[in-house]
């Protein structure tokens, strides 16, 4: 069994995670690539380059998704705001692939 990560800069995500009882090694505001490790999980809300080098290297990532209406964005939420709108983790697999017509 790997280490999890959790990947967030906000008190808010890192408490609401906390209240359920979701399981944490190590809660970081930056993921540094070079930890994962195969068999790691890692929680967060991160680009997709970074989530297809979190697969590549033999890790899980878990996305810490919701439904944000457009007058929250950019706000700093509270966990009871991210549970009242329905946060969840869901899990992801990403591929990179090269592309052809970025060569042009």
């Amino acid at each position: 069994m790997g280490n999890t990560y959790f990947i967030s800069r906000h008190p808010g995500a890192v408490t609401w995670a906390a209240r359920r009882g979701i399981p944490v090694d190590r809660t970081l505001d930056h993921l540094e690539i070079e930890l994962v490790h195969p068999g790691d999980t890692v929680i967060g809300t991160l680009p997709i380059n970074l989530v297809a080098r979190v697969c590549e290297r033999g890790g899980r990532y878990l996305h810490l998704s919701l439904s944000l209406p457009p007058e929250l964005r950019g706000q700093e939420l509270s966990a009871e705001t991210l549970e009242r709108l329905g946060a969840r983790l869901e899990e992801y697999e990403a591929v990179r692939k090269p592309c052809p017509e970025a060569r042009k």
